[in-house]
């Protein structure tokens, strides 16, 4: 057997891809290596979404061409994922000792690629689809990484173009999966030991918009899934505010697999900032809907993502980040320093830039209320007994640990000497820290 090294960055859409890549090369007679020095083919899987996250991916793949001059002329390097799809041919002019280039549109492309590439060629795989790749889906399966959570993407791309994000252009127009390709992923996952499926999309919430012969959307899907046999738990990632509809609120709360977690993005606080972002809501609509959610689903989780220093943003307009996260008693929020990525239009408002050291010191004091609020929404589960989902068993300091989630999404750390990885148990929530819930077995 060959041995494959993929090094996956960015979100779990790109660990979904590298799942089904690792699925397509085990066909041709290669198993993955956690080892880059010992492998035949190496790949990385890039993330795009800021500047940081591209020259991370550059600089890797400048070691594995060193190691490839040096040591080991015969390994084939492949660049794949999101930076892949923006730059293209233009990586092998920065990146000379790269074999091929595969986009995020022509995964399934891989085992024609390793054919060519075996015959000296250099291949550039990065045209845009705008259709799912579900046939050539069913000749593979997935690799999928062992653990309790299967991840399964059931639409690609976004048709939104907010103005900072470069999304639109490396994974393409909104296009939603077959109902039964998803269905039966699902099944295998079960089949397969996994207890909880996450449901993966740029806008989860927009799938089957684009269906023309059938009106099924994501609550359909939903409770197709929940009806399936066996113990699990179904969540879906991630929203966008404005494309929750109350069906979907309603079999949210109804369905006794579907979690009680929604991610919703907000970006900022300020509504003239969410206006130059391109989204498609003010600040009063994103408080009804995050209001109305909390009404009708006892318990739930609402996280969110915002960006610190968007081109433009005055002291007050980011104070107003702050009270929001405040106001809407968000949970947690995964917090960024703006990044301008090219092609998208805020990159194009240089005049508009904050300055570094403004920006970085906006993000500490965001990062700062998400710690408190975390803090904060952690503390009223102290003292109740709440199931939770085993991920993980390991030492820490002496003492034999294990790790999960609840059903909204709160991470529990249980003192235990056995390993309970992959059971429900249920756990009474004893203290809390910032980032997790602290428990011991009921």
């Amino acid at each position: 057997m060959k041995k494959v090294y993929i090094e996956t960055m960015g979100c779990q859409m790109n660990k979904s891809d590298t799942e089904r890549m690792l699925g397509m090369l085990s066909h041709f007679d290669y198993e993955e290596t956690q080892n880059p020095k010992e492998a035949d083919l190496l790949m990385i899987n890039t993330c795009s979404i800021r500047q940081l996250s591209e020259n991370k991916a550059f600089s890797a793949v400048g070691a594995w061409g060193k190691h490839k001059k040096q040591s080991k002329k015969d390994i084939k390097i492949g660049f794949c994922g999101c930076v892949a799809q923006q730059k293209a041919r233009e990586i092998f002019k920065r990146a000379p000792y790269v074999d091929f280039v595969l986009g995020t549109h022509k995964i399934y492309a891989l085992p024609e690629i390793l054919k060519r590439i075996q015959n000296g060629e250099k291949v550039c795989e990065c045209e845009e689809t705008n259709k799912t790749e579900d046939n050539k889906a069913k000749d593979y399966e997935i690799n999928r990484v062992k653990g309790v959570n299967a991840w399964i993407p059931i639409t690609e791309g976004c048709n939104n173009f907010c103005t900072y994000c470069i999304v639109p252009y490396t994974r393409g127009r909104e296009r939603s999966r077959l109902p039964e390709i998803i269905i039966k992923e699902v099944k295998d996952a079960l089949n397969a030991g996994f207890k909880e499926i996450t449901l993966l999309g740029q806008n989860v919430d927009s799938y089957g918009k684009d269906f023309k012969d059938k009106n099924y959307r994501l609550a359909q899907l939903l409770t197709d899934l929940n009806a399936l046999e066996g113990n699990f738990r179904i969540r879906f990632v991630t929203s966008y505010p404005t494309d929750i509809t109350d069906e979907l609120i309603e079999t949210a709360r109804d369905l006794d697999k579907v979690c009680e977690y929604f991610h919703i993005p907000m970006q900022s606080g300020s509504s003239r900032v969410l206006k130059a972002m391109n989204r498609r809501y003010d600040r009063e609509t994103y408080a009804k809907i995050v209001e109305k959610i909390r009404k009708m689903v006892p318990d739930v989780t609402i996280t969110s993502d915002f960006i610190a220093g968007f081109p433009g943003e005055t002291e007050e307009e980011f104070e107003e980040t702050l009270t929001a996260i405040d106001e809407f008693e968000l949970d947690y929020s995964n917090v960024a320093a703006y990044s301008p990525r090219e092609k998208t239009v805020a990159a194009k408002w240089t005049d508009k830039f904050i300055p570094e050291d403004i920006k970085d010191e906006r993000f500490q004091r965001l990062n700062k209320k998400v710690q408190e609020n975390c803090l904060k929404s952690n503390k009223k589960y102290v003292g109740r007994t709440m199931e939770v989902l085993v991920e993980s068993f390991y030492n820490h300091k002496g003492k034999k640990v294990n790790t999960g989630k609840t059903r909204n999404f709160k991470t529990v750390h249980i003192p235990y000497d056995q390993d309970l990885t992959g059971q429900f148990v249920n756990v009474k929530i004893t203290g809390t820290k910032t980032w997790y819930l602290k428990g011991e077995i009921d």
